[in-house]
């Protein structure tokens, strides 16, 4: 299949290199039963590529209809994800009835797609690697190993290799899983791609809704191609559809254009400085973590890194010659090296200004009200789903369950 009737197929829009190249290699691989890596932020369209390489490989006629199982691993809690992958027997544990067959021996015979594969606790890690190494599964509660044939896609929107160094990934299960690696670019790194997406999906809305198609002026089409797009084609389709809905003007200019982007980065993203602009009215960089800290990365890292931020803060308060590298406080995985290394600066020249242990304190209370906020805006926004709103927060849904019950929203 050549790679334009692909992309018919399958709804792909775009000519950018890198997502051609991908593509290309999906195809190439599709047919062996080597496992693949698909890496690539949250949006950019994982799952596609995983139907992609199960419908045009020998499993496809395999068990029609259950040939391809699809596992997010971020959503499923902790406690039973060995049960869900692998099944369970009757009376492995209290309410274990009757044995249930695993997402694994449902896929028996053709291809399991692991999404968010780096969400997998390490536990889990290890048993996932004898089922690649060795094709069987223990189920809970068994003894006995049972043979399985199945070919396992993975997908992860984490810096993989950072995992791995920082030792929340297994090494010899990267290398198992990265037979072979695809990696799908970000939307903002796909300028040219963004005019094309966007007609696709407003006439998609107009044919569905039966109403004229919305079009884009030639500054409103710059202004989307420049804009960030953190969440990806996903982000996109979701403007997308919501200007060609509520808007009654056809014509979309710079000035509606601003209604449906403003908001977004200055809730999600850290705040931008320009370069170009005079030192006086920069951003300060104590507003800069700020901003980082209420926007959507609410990992779990996140309260130990404020911790230990406020402790170096209250030495510093106290008169302490403190040295910044002496204090083995890292930046916060989200923020560049040298924005930190600024804010460190700052925050020791204008330590009498402002940084108190009550102020840190205060903000500390403000940010959790901020936080506890926004996941609220985001579950109504999303009318209750927990998914879709973990995805706008650019968070796994693990993550936001932990949030949830942290801040008792119901």
């Amino acid at each position: 299949m050549d790679i334009q009737t692909l992309k018919q197929r399958y709804d792909i829009i775009g000519n950018d290199p890198r997502l051609l190249l991908a593509l290309n290699k999906a195809i190439q691989v599709a047919p062996t039963d080597l496992s693949i890596l698909i890496t690539g932020e949250s949006g950019v369209g994982k799952d596609v590529f995983s139907r992609i390489i199960h419908e045009n490989s020998l499993r496809k006629h395999v068990r029609q209809g259950r040939g391809l199982i699809s596992v997010n691993c971020g959503a499923i809690p902790e406690g039973t994800i060995e049960s869900e992958l692998f099944g369970h027997v009757k009376g492995a544990f209290t309410g274990a009835d009757r044995s249930r067959k695993g997402y694994f021996e449902e896929a028996d015979g053709g291809t399991i797609f692991l999404d968010e594969i780096g969400e997998l606790p390490l536990a889990m890690q290890v048993k996932l690697l004898r089922v690649l190494e060795n094709g069987e599964i223990i189920p809970v509660g068994s003894s006995t190993a049972q043979k399985i044939n199945v070919r396992v896609v993975a997908a992860t929107n984490i810096d993989i290799v950072e995992a791995v160094r920082n030792g929340r990934f297994r090494e010899d299960l990267y290398y198992r899983l990265n037979q072979i690696s695809i990696f799908l670019p970000p939307l903002r790194e796909r300028k040219d791609d963004v005019p094309l997406l966007f007609r696709k999906f407003s006439s998609d809305v107009a044919e569905k809704y039966h109403m004229p198609p919305i079009v884009l002026t030639e500054d409103a089409k710059r202004m989307m191609m420049d804009y960030p797009w953190y969440g990806n084609v996903r982000e996109l389709k979701n403007i997308t559809e919501q200007i060609a809905v509520v808007e009654t003007e056809r014509t979309i200019t710079p000035a509606i254009l601003q209604n449906y982007l403003s908001y977004i980065p200055t809730e999600r993203m850290p705040a931008v400085v320009d370069k170009s602009a005079p030192a006086g009215n920069a951003i300060t960089d104590r507003e800069l973590l700020l901003k980082a800290l209420s926007m959507g990365q609410m990992i779990s890292e996140m309260r130990q890194e404020i911790n230990d931020l406020r402790q170096m803060v209250g030495r510093l308060a106290q008169g302490t010659q403190v040295q910044v590298e002496q204090a083995q406080v890292s930046a916060p995985s989200y923020l560049p090296a040298t924005q930190m290394s600024g804010m460190q600066g700052q925050m020791a020249n204008q330590e009498e200004e402002f940084l108190t242990p009550e102020i840190i304190e205060d903000e500390s209370v403000a940010l959790e009200d901020r936080e506890r906020n926004a996941i609220i805006r985001a579950l109504e926004q999303r009318h209750g789903s927990r998914k879709l709103a973990a995805a706008d927060l650019h968070i796994s849904e693990r993550s936001l369950y932990r949030k949830l019950k942290e801040y008792n929203i119901k």
